[in-house]
């Protein structure tokens, strides 16, 4: 059976005995491997399947998985830090597969509704944009409208200060930013809704590959931010889709 979904409509229909579809339940909740055991479960109790970290598996590996979690369900699907011979691998027998070649994702989009709040995320400069394109499809992957505003730190303020109308649009905003991370304060001082700071390696030496601006956004005198790990766009992203699912609130 391919989803619950699937197996209580066989029950309804009378094509299923209540003990088959308990069975057929139990089993297709994890999927042994060998090398990986799957959590199919994990859509019922996140609303959202499993995410695959492809990096330190193997192509062929990180390309079962995928498949196998695509198999099970109608949700999209989303692997992250992959290389592009897992997108080859997942083609044959999963045509509508992408690959995202700057954030590194594959992922297997089957459309979903869009939640009336937007994500925005804001990346400090160019060489921030693999961790902040990873934050903004995993959050359009959840079902939100994502707003991507880029090259707007610090070393030209104006930039930012152009762009307030969308930053007062949104409901959470993802601040992806290397070097001191400055960004992410800034931007918490302007407005009333959540912020997520993503500090990124991008920087010369005393940056510390990502230290420097973890610290300073950790340090940050602006309320209402919170702090994912360096380079960490998939976890930043993710916490913003849960933000956008709690209300209508924007900024005013």
């Amino acid at each position: 059976m391919s989803s619950y979904r699937t197996i209580l409509n066989s029950v309804k229909d009378g094509l299923l005995s209540v003990e088959d579809a308990l069975a057929d339940l139990q089993k297709s909740s994890i999927e042994e491997l060998g090398f990986a055991t799957i959590d199919h479960d994990r859509v019922r109790r996140k609303g959202f399947s499993e995410v695959v970290y492809c990096a330190g598996k193997t192509p062929e590996q990180s390309a079962t998985i995928l498949k196998k979690l695509a198999e099970r369900g109608d949700c999209n699907v989303l692997g992250t830090r992959a290389e592009a011979k897992v997108h080859e691998l997942l083609l044959p027998d999963i045509p509508e597969a992408q690959y995202d070649p700057v954030s590194r994702a594959v992922y297997i989009y089957r459309g979903e509704q869009r939640r009336e709040g937007a994500v925005l995320v804001a990346a400090a400069g160019t060489s921030d944009l693999p961790v902040a394109e990873e934050a903004a499809l995993t959050a359009e992957l959840m079902g939100n409208r994502v707003d991507r505003l880029y090259d707007v730190g610090v070393a030209g303020l104006h930039r930012l200060l152009r762009q307030l109308d969308r930053l007062y649009a949104a409901r959470v905003i993802v601040v992806v930013a290397g070097m001191e991370g400055a960004l992410t304060s800034v931007i918490a001082g302007l407005v009333n809704i959540p912020v997520i700071g993503v500090p990124t390696s991008v920087g010369y030496g005393a940056q510390l590959q990502g230290l420097a601006p973890l610290l300073g956004m950790l340090t940050t005198c602006a309320p209402g931010v919170s702090v994912v790990n360096i380079d960490n766009g998939f976890g930043a992203g993710y916490l913003a889709s849960m933000i956008n699912q709690l209300g209508e609130r924007k900024c005013q």
